[in-house]
């Protein structure tokens, strides 16, 4: 018996456990990348060493962030720039991410347009909380990147998962898209390179979606946080497409400029029709609620967004090579198959065989607890579509790629 329970009658605990009881809210906050990380912890008490592939971190590997990057970091903090920048970003950040997407993508953004975010994730939160009241629906896709289905629910939406079609590259399935419209749907995502699949969606496949976003009055919202890192063909910028369709662009440093510990992004709007002012002001709202974005960081990123970006080459040429050997050596293993990624750095193989597992989730535990390899369940990215699946990163050097799939075949072939 604890003291307080020595001093306190039964009845009056049980009031006071039933009082201290947290929001019902934060049940939906589930993000199943994070999630799996708490029992690969319990696996490294023990003294054993785990090969994480869970989590799209580049710098946990041999990535860094380029040298001109990290200089105009020091030179920020040495030259003062520490203090509260305004909400809205440095007037210097937004316009150097206006030139960017301007050389990029071939969009045209007022800097006036543009909010700097604490990450993508944050940029997340500012969007469904100016963009949707309870009950209200944003298209996803099947399979989506979590933390877009758990700050919708956290913010009582409605996520609603379409279909993009496993056999053909993982694109999004259109006439199920349309199907999936209803008088409460708000908003139509589109994440392109794509987390988790590593599909690039063809420009023919961009259009019919933004056409149909026009049709129904839907605002696009477009995760570019991995714009340039794409493999044999071109990405094309959702917002150069739109040309009466508004589109809330989200995009950061974390993955293209080797950055993910800085957790500096931005949302833009191009919105040819105007009519998003008031949503806009929503976002913005919300932004000075939380004060600002960090002020030094802001300042580096202007010189990651003016200078050099040959790393970006480089970095793709690795990861290249390694997709092409995480591919091969997916489909080789019995029971496994893997579409081949064209963009970002996932690929999200379909398992045939759960080995007796009851579930994606419970296969990808058994493999982290015998083989002490931890991926990313498929169910945690949508449970329709991701079941079956699971996700994995191929940011490791092919020598840490080939000890963690001989482990996930020898899994495979002892059972």
């Amino acid at each position: 018996m604890t003291e307080l329970e020595y001093f306190l009658k039964p009845a009056k605990l049980t009031e006071l456990k039933r009082i201290f009881k947290p929001a019902k809210r934060v049940n939906n906050c589930v993000v199943a990348l994070r999630e799996v990380v708490l029992h690969a912890r319990e696996i490294e008490k023990t003294g054993k060493e785990v090969l994480k592939l869970n989590i799209g971190d580049p710098n946990k590997f041999d990535f860094d962030t380029p040298p001109h990057i990290r200089k105009a970091l020091r030179e920020a903090v040495e030259s003062r720039y520490n203090f509260y920048a305004p909400a809205e970003g440095l007037p210097e950040f937004k316009e150097a991410v206006a030139r960017r997407e301007k050389k990029v993508n071939n969009v045209e953004i007022d800097p006036e347009k543009i909010v700097a975010t604490s990450g993508v994730s944050e940029g997340i939160i500012f969007v469904v909380s100016a963009l949707l009241n309870p009950g209200e629906e944003i298209l996803v896709p099947g399979p989506t990147y979590s933390p877009y289905e758990a700050f919708t629910r956290y913010m009582d939406g409605i996520p609603i998962p379409y279909s993009c079609d496993e056999e053909n590259a993982w694109q999004p399935e259109i006439d199920d898209l349309r199907k999936k419209i209803t008088e409460k749907t708000k908003a139509l995502l589109i994440i392109n390179p794509n987390n988790p699949t590593g599909a690039l969606y063809d420009k023919k496949t961009m259009k019919k979606m933004i056409d149909i976003a026009g049709e129904y009055n839907l605002l696009v919202l477009s995760d570019e946080i991995y714009d340039l890192i794409v493999y044999e063909e071109q990405r094309t910028s959702t917002a150069s497409l739109s040309k009466d369709v508004p589109v809330l662009g989200l995009n950061g440093f974390s993955k293209v400029y080797l950055a993910p510990g800085w957790r500096m992004a931005y949302i833009y709007l191009h919105d040819p029709p105007d009519l998003m002012g008031e949503i806009w002001e929503g976002i913005l709202k919300v932004a000075r609620a939380r004060l600002s974005a960090c002020t030094p960081l802001q300042k580096a990123c202007v010189a990651a967004c003016d200078g050099p970006h040959d790393f970006v080459q480089e970095m793709v040429s690795k990861l290249r090579k390694r997709r092409d050997y995480t591919t091969k050596r997916l489909n080789e293993i019995e029971g496994i198959s893997c579409v081949e990624p064209r963009g970002a750095f996932y690929a999200f193989p379909h398992i045939h065989d759960l080995k007796g597992a009851k579930t994606d989730k419970e296969f990808v535990l058994k493999i982290l607890k015998e083989k002490q390899v931890l991926f990313v369940h498929g169910s945690g990215f949508g449970k329709k579509y991701g079941k079956n699946h699971f996700r994995t990163v191929f940011l490791p050097p092919i020598e840490i790629l080939e000890e963690a799939f001989n482990r996930l075949e020898e899994f495979m072939q002892s059972r």
